[in-house]
C-alpha cells in the first residue's frame, strides 16, 4: 500500500446578512463567508487537502473562482467530485482531521453534526473524521470576529500493482 498526506487551508471573512455554511451544514449566525462560491471553508480546506496529497494542485486549479459554473456553488460539489477523481485515480480516504477556527458562533453544539456531514461526503465511517473547534481569543481577525479560517489534514491510501 501507498500512503499519502494532505494539508489544506481556508479562509473568508465574515459579513452581515449571509448564511453561515461550514463543513456542509447551515450554521445559525448572523454573520456568513464572502466568497465566489458559498464559502464553505471547511470543505474548502478539506477539498484542498485532498488534491495536494496526490499531487493534483489546489481548489484554485480545479475549481477557479474566474469561472462562472462556480459562481454561488454549494462547496459539496466540490469536496465529492474530487473524493471521486481520487477514487478513479485509486485512492481512497483513510481518515481526516480538520479545525475551525471562529471566535463567534460557538462550534461545540455542531460540531458533530458537521463530522456526521463531513463522513457522509468523504464515504468513510464517522469514527474516521474529527472536527476541532478554536477561538481566536480575541486575538487578530478571527478573534475580532471578522473571518473564519480552517485547516484540514487527510491521509489517502492507494493498493499498488492492482488496478482498481
Amino acid at each position: 500500500m501507498s500512503f499519502r498526506v494532505g494539508s489544506g487551508h481556508d479562509s473568508h471573512r465574515l459579513a452581515e446578512g449571509l448564511p453561515l455554511i461550514l463543513g456542509g451544514i447551515k450554521i445559525p449566525h448572523t454573520k456568513g463567508l464572502v466568497g465566489h462560491s458559498d464559502a464553505d471553508a471547511v470543505l474548502h480546506a478539506i477539498t484542498d487537502a485532498l488534491l495536494g496529497a496526490v499531487g493534483l494542485g489546489d481548489i484554485g486549479d480545479a475549481y477557479p473562482d474566474t469561472d462562472p459554473r462556480y459562481k454561488g456553488a454549494n462547496s459539496r460539489l466540490f469536496l465529492t467530485e474530487t473524493v471521486a477523481k481520487l477514487n478513479q485515480l485509486g485512492w481512497y480516504v483513510v481518515n481526516m482531521d480538520v479545525t475551525i477556527f471562529a471566535q463567534e458562533p460557538k462550534l461545540g453544539p455542531v460540531k458533530l453534526a458537521i463530522r456526521d456531514s463531513l463522513a457522509s461526503l468523504l464515504g468513510v465511517p464517522t469514527d474516521r473524521v474529527n472536527v476541532k473547534a478554536k477561538t481566536g481569543e480575541k486575538v487578530g481577525h478571527i478573534g475580532r470576529g471578522e473571518a473564519i479560517a480552517t485547516h484540514a489534514v487527510v491521509l489517502v491510501s492507494k493498493l499498488i500493482g492492482f488496478e482498481v
